[in-house]
Protein backbone atom coordinates (compact mmCIF):
# COMPACT_ATOMS: atom_id res chain seq x y z
CA UNK A 1 0.00 0.00 0.00
CA UNK A 2 2.78 2.69 1.42
CA UNK A 3 4.37 1.82 -2.34
CA UNK A 4 1.21 2.56 -4.20
CA UNK A 5 0.86 5.54 -2.27
CA UNK A 6 4.41 6.64 -3.14
CA UNK A 7 4.27 5.96 -6.64
CA UNK A 8 1.14 8.06 -6.81
CA UNK A 9 2.93 11.41 -5.26
CA UNK A 10 6.11 10.65 -7.16
CA UNK A 11 3.22 10.85 -10.59
CA UNK A 12 2.01 13.91 -9.18
CA UNK A 13 5.02 15.88 -8.37
CA UNK A 14 6.34 14.94 -12.04
CA UNK A 15 3.13 15.92 -13.37
CA UNK A 16 3.60 19.15 -11.39
CA UNK A 17 7.20 20.13 -12.85
CA UNK A 18 6.12 19.14 -16.40
CA UNK A 19 3.01 21.53 -16.14
CA UNK A 20 5.24 24.08 -14.49
CA UNK A 21 8.22 23.61 -16.58
CA UNK A 22 5.96 23.61 -19.65
CA UNK A 23 4.37 26.84 -18.46
CA UNK A 24 7.73 29.10 -17.94
CA UNK A 25 8.04 28.12 -21.62
CA UNK A 26 4.84 30.15 -22.97
CA UNK A 27 5.07 33.61 -23.82
CA UNK A 28 3.45 36.24 -21.69
CA UNK A 29 0.80 36.52 -24.02
CA UNK A 30 0.11 32.66 -24.24
CA UNK A 31 -0.03 32.94 -20.48
CA UNK A 32 -2.69 35.59 -20.03
CA UNK A 33 -4.70 33.41 -22.80
CA UNK A 34 -4.23 30.19 -19.98
CA UNK A 35 -5.58 32.16 -17.48
CA UNK A 36 -8.50 33.96 -19.42
CA UNK A 37 -9.56 29.85 -20.76
CA UNK A 38 -9.38 28.28 -17.68
CA UNK A 39 -11.65 31.30 -16.33
CA UNK A 40 -14.43 30.82 -19.25
CA UNK A 41 -14.64 27.12 -18.63
CA UNK A 42 -14.68 27.39 -14.85
CA UNK A 43 -17.64 29.84 -15.52
CA UNK A 44 -19.80 27.20 -18.29
CA UNK A 45 -22.63 25.91 -16.88
CA UNK A 46 -22.62 22.24 -17.70
CA UNK A 47 -25.94 20.24 -17.79
CA UNK A 48 -27.18 16.79 -17.89
CA UNK A 49 -30.43 15.22 -17.62
CA UNK A 50 -33.45 16.34 -18.93
CA UNK A 51 -33.52 19.82 -21.03
CA UNK A 52 -36.15 22.54 -21.71
CA UNK A 53 -34.83 24.48 -24.45
CA UNK A 54 -35.39 27.67 -24.56
CA UNK A 55 -38.29 28.21 -27.53
CA UNK A 56 -40.55 25.73 -25.46
CA UNK A 57 -40.77 23.41 -28.60
CA UNK A 58 -38.48 21.01 -28.00
CA UNK A 59 -36.26 19.17 -25.30
CA UNK A 60 -33.06 17.28 -24.53
CA UNK A 61 -32.55 14.06 -22.74
CA UNK A 62 -28.79 14.65 -22.42
CA UNK A 63 -26.84 11.55 -20.92
CA UNK A 64 -24.08 11.36 -18.76
CA UNK A 65 -21.62 10.95 -22.38
CA UNK A 66 -22.27 14.35 -23.21
CA UNK A 67 -22.64 18.00 -21.79
CA UNK A 68 -24.88 20.77 -22.72
CA UNK A 69 -24.05 24.39 -22.18
CA UNK A 70 -27.30 27.14 -22.66
CA UNK A 71 -27.58 29.80 -25.20
CA UNK A 72 -25.34 32.44 -23.45
CA UNK A 73 -22.59 29.88 -22.97
CA UNK A 74 -22.59 28.55 -26.71
CA UNK A 75 -22.09 32.28 -27.51
CA UNK A 76 -18.56 32.46 -25.54
CA UNK A 77 -17.61 29.34 -27.01
CA UNK A 78 -18.81 30.44 -30.90
CA UNK A 79 -17.48 33.85 -30.45
CA UNK A 80 -15.36 34.11 -27.90
CA UNK A 81 -13.61 30.72 -28.16
CA UNK A 82 -14.08 30.00 -31.71
CA UNK A 83 -13.76 33.52 -32.77
CA UNK A 84 -16.39 33.07 -35.32
CA UNK A 85 -18.72 36.54 -36.15
CA UNK A 86 -21.32 37.36 -33.37
CA UNK A 87 -24.22 36.71 -35.78
CA UNK A 88 -23.15 33.12 -36.07
CA UNK A 89 -24.40 32.38 -32.81
CA UNK A 90 -27.31 34.19 -33.38
CA UNK A 91 -30.70 31.54 -33.08
CA UNK A 92 -28.49 28.98 -31.53
CA UNK A 93 -30.68 27.08 -28.59
CA UNK A 94 -27.53 25.92 -27.25
CA UNK A 95 -24.50 22.95 -27.60
CA UNK A 96 -23.61 19.97 -26.96
CA UNK A 97 -20.26 18.52 -26.18
CA UNK A 98 -18.92 15.21 -25.11
CA UNK A 99 -17.82 14.84 -21.82
CA UNK A 100 -14.31 14.54 -20.70
CA UNK A 101 -13.73 17.41 -23.50
CA UNK A 102 -13.07 21.42 -23.26
CA UNK A 103 -13.84 23.45 -26.29
CA UNK A 104 -10.44 24.35 -26.24
CA UNK A 105 -9.14 20.62 -26.49
CA UNK A 106 -7.42 19.99 -29.68
CA UNK A 107 -9.18 17.04 -30.89
CA UNK A 108 -12.59 18.79 -29.17
CA UNK A 109 -16.25 18.66 -31.28
CA UNK A 110 -19.37 19.96 -30.75
CA UNK A 111 -23.06 20.02 -32.09
CA UNK A 112 -25.14 23.28 -32.49
CA UNK A 113 -28.84 23.30 -32.13
CA UNK A 114 -30.96 25.82 -34.10
CA UNK A 115 -34.47 25.62 -34.36
CA UNK A 116 -35.83 26.91 -38.19
CA UNK A 117 -39.83 27.91 -38.41
CA UNK A 118 -40.97 27.48 -41.92
CA UNK A 119 -44.06 25.20 -41.77
CA UNK A 120 -44.44 21.48 -41.78
CA UNK A 121 -41.66 19.49 -44.30
CA UNK A 122 -43.00 17.19 -46.53
CA UNK A 123 -41.58 13.66 -45.99
CA UNK A 124 -43.94 11.94 -49.37
CA UNK A 125 -40.89 12.54 -51.56
CA UNK A 126 -38.28 10.92 -49.07
CA UNK A 127 -38.12 7.72 -50.51
CA UNK A 128 -37.55 8.97 -54.39
CA UNK A 129 -34.47 11.46 -54.08
CA UNK A 130 -31.50 10.29 -56.13
CA UNK A 131 -29.24 11.22 -54.00
CA UNK A 132 -25.95 10.98 -56.26
CA UNK A 133 -27.85 13.28 -58.68
CA UNK A 134 -28.78 15.60 -55.82
CA UNK A 135 -24.76 15.59 -55.04
CA UNK A 136 -23.64 16.61 -58.48
CA UNK A 137 -25.85 19.70 -58.25
CA UNK A 138 -24.77 20.45 -54.63
CA UNK A 139 -21.05 19.98 -55.96
CA UNK A 140 -22.05 22.42 -59.00
CA UNK A 141 -23.38 25.16 -56.65
CA UNK A 142 -20.81 25.16 -54.27
CA UNK A 143 -18.44 25.53 -57.53
CA UNK A 144 -19.77 28.63 -58.55
CA UNK A 145 -20.29 29.81 -54.59
CA UNK A 146 -16.17 28.90 -54.31
CA UNK A 147 -15.28 30.98 -57.70
CA UNK A 148 -16.98 34.13 -55.95
CA UNK A 149 -15.43 33.85 -52.56
CA UNK A 150 -12.18 33.79 -54.36
CA UNK A 151 -13.04 36.58 -56.38
CA UNK A 152 -13.94 38.31 -52.74
CA UNK A 153 -10.47 37.44 -51.36
CA UNK A 154 -11.56 34.06 -49.27
CA UNK A 155 -10.42 30.98 -49.64
CA UNK A 156 -11.73 28.50 -52.01
CA UNK A 157 -13.95 25.60 -50.81
CA UNK A 158 -14.97 22.81 -52.44
CA UNK A 159 -17.70 19.90 -52.14
CA UNK A 160 -15.77 16.75 -52.11
CA UNK A 161 -18.54 14.20 -51.42
CA UNK A 162 -21.11 12.17 -49.45
CA UNK A 163 -19.17 11.18 -45.82
CA UNK A 164 -22.49 9.81 -45.18
CA UNK A 165 -25.18 9.25 -47.53
CA UNK A 166 -28.34 11.06 -46.44
CA UNK A 167 -30.78 8.81 -44.45
CA UNK A 168 -34.46 9.29 -43.41
CA UNK A 169 -36.45 7.44 -40.44
CA UNK A 170 -39.71 7.46 -41.22
CA UNK A 171 -40.53 6.39 -37.88
CA UNK A 172 -39.42 8.80 -36.02
CA UNK A 173 -39.04 11.79 -38.64
CA UNK A 174 -35.24 12.21 -38.59
CA UNK A 175 -32.74 12.97 -41.20
CA UNK A 176 -28.77 12.97 -41.26
CA UNK A 177 -26.31 13.07 -43.54
CA UNK A 178 -22.52 14.55 -43.60
CA UNK A 179 -20.59 16.14 -46.13
CA UNK A 180 -17.01 16.38 -46.66
CA UNK A 181 -16.19 19.75 -47.78
CA UNK A 182 -12.38 21.10 -48.11
CA UNK A 183 -11.65 24.72 -47.27
CA UNK A 184 -8.45 26.19 -49.29
CA UNK A 185 -5.51 24.52 -48.53
CA UNK A 186 -6.02 22.97 -45.39
CA UNK A 187 -4.29 19.52 -44.81
CA UNK A 188 -7.72 18.17 -42.84
CA UNK A 189 -10.99 18.18 -44.60
CA UNK A 190 -14.19 19.67 -42.30
CA UNK A 191 -16.70 17.36 -41.99
CA UNK A 192 -19.85 18.92 -42.14
CA UNK A 193 -22.72 16.40 -40.45
CA UNK A 194 -26.02 16.93 -39.89
CA UNK A 195 -29.38 16.06 -38.14
CA UNK A 196 -32.82 17.09 -39.25
CA UNK A 197 -35.59 16.63 -36.78
CA UNK A 198 -39.12 17.80 -38.32
CA UNK A 199 -41.62 18.97 -36.38
CA UNK A 200 -45.15 20.19 -36.97
CA UNK A 201 -44.20 23.66 -37.84
CA UNK A 202 -40.54 23.56 -37.98
CA UNK A 203 -37.41 21.58 -38.12
CA UNK A 204 -34.50 21.12 -35.14
CA UNK A 205 -31.70 21.88 -36.40
CA UNK A 206 -28.10 19.62 -35.26
CA UNK A 207 -24.99 20.16 -36.93
CA UNK A 208 -21.90 18.68 -35.63
CA UNK A 209 -18.56 20.89 -35.30
CA UNK A 210 -15.82 18.33 -36.55
CA UNK A 211 -13.19 17.34 -38.73
CA UNK A 212 -12.52 14.70 -41.13
CA UNK A 213 -10.19 13.12 -38.80
CA UNK A 214 -12.96 12.68 -36.19
CA UNK A 215 -15.05 11.00 -38.28
CA UNK A 216 -15.01 7.76 -36.26
CA UNK A 217 -15.93 9.39 -33.30
CA UNK A 218 -18.95 10.94 -34.52
CA UNK A 219 -20.22 8.07 -36.79
CA UNK A 220 -19.98 6.14 -33.00
CA UNK A 221 -22.37 9.10 -31.09
CA UNK A 222 -24.72 10.21 -34.31
CA UNK A 223 -27.37 7.30 -32.77
CA UNK A 224 -27.09 9.16 -29.05
CA UNK A 225 -27.52 12.43 -30.44
CA UNK A 226 -30.18 11.93 -32.34
CA UNK A 227 -32.67 9.81 -29.32
CA UNK A 228 -31.70 12.90 -27.11
CA UNK A 229 -33.56 15.40 -28.87
CA UNK A 230 -37.24 15.20 -29.70
CA UNK A 231 -40.39 17.96 -29.52
CA UNK A 232 -42.87 18.36 -26.94
CA UNK A 233 -46.50 18.28 -26.88
CA UNK A 234 -48.27 19.51 -29.39
CA UNK A 235 -45.38 20.31 -31.86
CA UNK A 236 -44.45 16.75 -32.66
CA UNK A 237 -45.03 15.68 -36.27
CA UNK A 238 -48.07 13.56 -36.21
CA UNK A 239 -49.76 16.44 -35.03
CA UNK A 240 -49.71 18.49 -37.98
CA UNK A 241 -53.37 19.62 -38.59
CA UNK A 242 -53.48 21.12 -42.48
CA UNK A 243 -56.45 23.44 -41.61
CA UNK A 244 -54.38 25.49 -39.29
CA UNK A 245 -50.95 24.83 -39.80
CA UNK A 246 -48.59 25.97 -42.59
CA UNK A 247 -46.85 24.27 -45.31
CA UNK A 248 -43.16 24.56 -45.95
CA UNK A 249 -42.19 25.21 -49.39
CA UNK A 250 -39.37 22.85 -49.53
CA UNK A 251 -39.39 19.30 -48.97
CA UNK A 252 -36.77 15.89 -47.74
CA UNK A 253 -34.57 17.05 -50.86
CA UNK A 254 -34.06 20.61 -50.15
CA UNK A 255 -33.31 19.97 -46.42
CA UNK A 256 -29.96 17.98 -47.34
CA UNK A 257 -29.29 20.41 -50.51
CA UNK A 258 -29.25 23.35 -48.39
CA UNK A 259 -32.68 24.88 -47.69
CA UNK A 260 -31.55 25.33 -43.92
CA UNK A 261 -28.06 26.66 -44.14
CA UNK A 262 -25.18 24.71 -42.50
CA UNK A 263 -23.17 27.36 -41.11
CA UNK A 264 -19.74 25.84 -42.88
CA UNK A 265 -17.82 29.32 -42.40
CA UNK A 266 -18.60 28.97 -38.47
CA UNK A 267 -16.93 24.98 -39.46
CA UNK A 268 -13.43 26.21 -40.78
CA UNK A 269 -13.26 29.25 -38.29
CA UNK A 270 -13.86 26.85 -35.74
CA UNK A 271 -11.21 24.07 -36.55
CA UNK A 272 -9.24 26.72 -37.69
CA UNK A 273 -9.25 28.01 -34.23
CA UNK A 274 -8.50 25.05 -32.49
CA UNK A 275 -5.44 24.42 -33.69
CA UNK A 276 -3.99 28.01 -33.47
CA UNK A 277 -2.62 28.02 -29.80
CA UNK A 278 0.02 25.69 -28.67
CA UNK A 279 -0.99 25.09 -24.84
CA UNK A 280 -3.28 22.29 -25.03
CA UNK A 281 -0.74 20.23 -23.24
CA UNK A 282 -0.71 22.91 -20.35
CA UNK A 283 -4.32 22.68 -19.74
CA UNK A 284 -4.52 19.04 -20.36
CA UNK A 285 -2.22 18.82 -17.11
CA UNK A 286 -3.79 20.99 -14.66
CA UNK A 287 -7.14 19.28 -15.79
CA UNK A 288 -5.07 15.82 -14.97
CA UNK A 289 -4.13 17.03 -11.87
CA UNK A 290 -6.92 18.64 -10.78
CA UNK A 291 -8.92 15.56 -11.14
CA UNK A 292 -5.97 13.26 -9.63
CA UNK A 293 -6.41 15.74 -6.53
CA UNK A 294 -10.40 15.86 -6.34
CA UNK A 295 -10.09 11.88 -6.52
CA UNK A 296 -8.02 11.77 -3.20
CA UNK A 297 -9.89 14.06 -1.76
CA UNK A 298 -13.17 11.54 -2.33
CA UNK A 299 -10.87 8.64 -1.29
CA UNK A 300 -9.50 10.50 2.47
CA UNK A 301 -13.45 11.48 2.87
CA UNK A 302 -14.64 7.99 2.62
Amino acid sequence: MKSIKFLLVLSLALLSYVAVSAEQNLSDEQKQYAVWAKDLWQSLDRQNGEISLSNGIARLTVPDEFYYLNPVDAKKILVEVWENPPQSSEGVLGMLLPTGSTPFDKQSWAVTIEYQEDGYVSDKDADKIDYDELLGEMQRSTQAASDERVRQGYESIALVGWASEPFYDAQTHKLHWAKEVKFGSQAVNTLNYNIRILGRQGVLVLNFIAGMDQKPLIDASVDKVLALAEFNQGSKYDEFDPSVDDIAAYGIGALVAGKVIAKTGLLAAAFIFLKKFGIILVIGLIAILSKMLNRKKSEKLE
